[in-house]
């Protein structure tokens, strides 16, 4: 998660949805320069998102679906949680006996 913490990185993963693509054509466009887009792509590989393949004289980088499986996997683990927390708290809140005595204003 901290690898996507930056909006870069974010902007970077956005621009391979689409499929596999070489530094320049990532960094064409970010606000940062192509020394700075080759550093936020070791990071994401380093965290398992994007995986590397050498072609010609460029390097070509492309989501890795695992990676990106593992973090849904882990959101959606929190969500569920917390829809859980929600219907526990909605059904004590629904068995609850109303004050009798109307609370002065």
């Amino acid at each position: 998660m901290a690898a996507l913490a930056d909006p870069t990185r974010r902007a970077i993963l956005d621009r391979l949805r689409d499929g596999p693509r070489a530094v320049g054509d990532l960094a064409a466009g970010l606000p940062v320069s192509r020394p700075a887009v080759s550093q936020h792509l070791r990071v994401l590989c380093d965290a398992g998102l994007l995986a590397v393949t050498p072609e010609g004289n460029r390097r070509l980088y492309a989501l890795v679906p695992g990676g990106i499986s593992d973090l849904r996997y882990y959101l959606d683990g929190l969500w569920d949680d917390a829809l859980d927390a929600f219907a526990r708290a909605a059904r004590a809140e629904g068995t609850r006996k109303p004050d009798p005595k109307p609370q002065k204003e």
